[in-house]
């Protein structure tokens, strides 16, 4: 018996992130048309350092590193809240490996979030949060 409970709870786990997963690609596609539209130019997605960047735009003479966040419900809090002080650094951490990557130009370093509301797994609502929050100390660039 323990063990059939034990298959159930790994099953219901293993889809659990799945759909966790759809959700971020959902998400994070809906991100992108929408700052494409707003004339932002794509860069790359899902860039790795000691962290994981969703997307990076070039928004006129800023390098814009671009966190989605996408949610069924706003019943408890706005999804930009999950953006807290260890993601904020860990966002930094991953913004300096990019600019490393690229000899440091001389760039103006911007953070954005974009919230993706959905139901019934569709876009309902995409909301552009521009220059939410500066490079957390210690680091800093420009």
């Amino acid at each position: 018996m323990f063990e059939l409970t034990k298959w159930f709870m790994e099953l219901r786990e293993a889809r659990a992130r799945t759909e966790h997963l759809r959700r971020g690609r959902v998400g994070e596609r809906a991100a992108r048309s929408h700052l494409r539209r707003l004339g932002m130019k794509f860069l790359t997605a899902n860039f790795k350092g000691r962290g994981e960047t969703d997307l990076i735009f070039r928004d006129e003479e800023a390098l814009v590193f671009v966190e989605v966040k996408t949610r069924s419900s706003e019943e408890w809090v706005r999804p930009a809240q999950a953006v807290d002080a260890r993601k904020r650094k860990l966002l930094s951490q991953t913004a300096l490996d990019y600019l490393r990557l690229l000899h440091y130009p001389h760039v103006l370093v911007r953070f954005d979030i974009v919230e993706v509301l959905l139901n019934e797994g569709r876009v309902r609502e995409v909301r552009h949060l521009p220059d939410t929050f500066r490079m957390t100390p210690p680091y800093r660039y420009g």
